[in-house]
């Protein structure tokens, strides 16, 4: 079976140069090796998420000289799949639903560092601080039923119980040089969200049941993602799904260090083109030759 491998954008805003990088990786990753690509988008949030992005999206990644496999698949018509996931996981007994806003969670999270550092997750997060693993299900039953919003959170320490000696294969390389068998801290992250009320999967839940769905084989990503592996191979194991190998890659940055963002036009690949850039002059701009490099 040829190798599959796989470009995933969300359609909340136009593609930047740092979209291009990570989908030219893909595409000559997929070339070199004689694989598959494909497209996913991912519009799970329907409040950002907008067909003119799509479009454009499609655009975009044709003029590059990018090919992938169609039909494209659109997270927002595979809801039941997450849901499925997200089910199993609360057959495990390991999803609760908390109910505090995020303001309230600040609140929280301020209250507590009154008395010292309150842990942040690897992106600079706090930890959720709430209790609502201690409600009973009554209360719980109660508070959903009144209506009140909620998250689906994992039970970080009971998933961990059940997984010893988590690693992944990188074949590219983690922010300080990691490579090869990776050690996993999912719990690092505390109590991810993985669904709530008003969307019924989060990124984390839906990237690994896409992966798996997909057979994708090799995931080339940016390197802002290497630490969130940690709860994706997590969660692959507590769903059983297969493992992929993970290929993470250095970040396209702006003048000031900072990574790239939808907002950021000056790097937008529509006004790159409406200034009179080339696909090949994209290529050179992000370093990418005509071969696969991890850069």
């Amino acid at each position: 079976m040829p190798p599959v491998f796989r470009f995933a954008p969300s359609p909340n805003g136009f593609l930047h140069l740092g979209h291009a990088y990570s989908a030219l990786l893909n595409f000559e990753r997929a070339r070199e090796t004689g694989g598959r690509l494909l497209l996913r988008i991912e519009d799970i949030d329907a409040t950002r998420c907008r067909p003119e992005y799509e479009t454009a999206i499609d655009e975009d990644l044709g003029w590059l000289g990018i090919a992938w496999e169609r039909p494209v698949r659109r997270q927002s018509e595979h809801l039941s799949d997450y849901r499925a996931a997200l089910d199993k996981l609360s057959a495990l007994g390991l999803v609760y639903p908390a109910f505090e806003s995020r303001a309230e969670i600040a609140r929280l999270v301020a209250a507590r560092e009154a008395g010292g550092p309150w842990p942040r997750d690897p992106d600079g997060a706090p930890l959720y601080p709430g209790e609502a693993k201690a409600l009973t299900a009554g209360e719980r039953t109660r508070l959903i039923a009144s209506g009140v919003p909620y998250a689906l959170r994992l039970d970080m320490a009971a998933a961990c119980r059940r997984v010893a000696g988590l690693t992944w294969n990188e074949l590219g390389g983690g922010p300080d040089g990691e490579c090869g068998t990776v050690p996993a801290r999912p719990e690092a992250w505390g109590d991810v969200i993985l669904a709530r009320k008003e969307t019924p999967t989060s990124y984390h839940l839906s990237v690994v049941v896409d992966d798996a769905l997909q057979g994708v084989g090799e995931v080339v990503r940016g390197q802002d993602l290497f630490h969130a592996t940690s709860v994706h191979r997590l969660l692959q194991v507590l769903l059983g799904l297969p493992e992929p190998a993970y290929r993470h890659h250095g970040l396209i940055r702006d003048e000031a260090g900072r990574k790239l963002s939808k907002s950021s036009q000056a790097t937008g690949l529509r006004e790159l083109r409406a200034g009179g850039a080339s696909p090949e002059g994209i290529r050179r701009l992000v370093g990418i030759r005509s071969s696969f490099s991890g850069g």
